[in-house]
């Protein structure tokens, strides 16, 4: 259980500070609720049971594991798969896993291939697209939190690696 003042990933808006524990009742059932807040937008407080199994909350890295994951990006990502809808499907469900080392892996793949696509002038999938942003988006910046850096200095860091 995550207490109020931790920071914590939380898998839809990236880092997010726990700013209360509260009890709440819908539809006359009391549960207990985290009360977050994103960092990157104040303005915006989201409810998550503390039970809940479908949300993925994670605690945040420490440096050397953010470490570890960037220098992960010099090494091949995980298999391509040629089938639009399986590729999606398998890489989605790993992402929703939560591990980190994995979801590197596929965005290391995913960039990789990007960049081959573009470079023979073809278009990368849509869905691969947004795939691969929404992983960007949360993974960079736990990143950058980590190492006490940039999102930009990390995808510079990642785009040295694999070009």
């Amino acid at each position: 259980m995550f207490n109020i003042g931790d920071l914590i990933v939380y898998s839809a808006h990236g880092i997010c500070r726990i700013v209360d524990i509260q009890e709440k009742t819908y539809l006359g059932v009391t549960k207990k609720y985290y009360i977050l807040h994103p960092l990157d937008d104040d303005n915006l407080k989201i409810s998550i049971p503390v039970d809940s199994k479908k949300v993925v909350m994670l605690e945040l890295l420490d440096k050397d594991e953010a470490q570890e994951i960037l220098e992960s990006f010099k090494l091949p990502g995980v298999e391509w798969i040629e089938a639009d809808n399986q590729r999606y499907d398998t890489y989605l469900n790993m992402v929703k896993e939560g591990n980190r080392k994995e979801i590197a892996r596929i965005a290391n793949t995913l960039m990789r291939q990007k960049i081959k696509l573009e470079n023979g002038g073809r278009k990368f999938h849509e869905r691969d697209r947004r795939l691969l942003t929404s992983i960007q988006d949360t993974l960079f910046s736990e990143l950058a939190y980590a190492l006490n850096t940039t999102y930009e200095a990390i995808y510079d860091k990642i785009m040295s690696f694999i070009s």
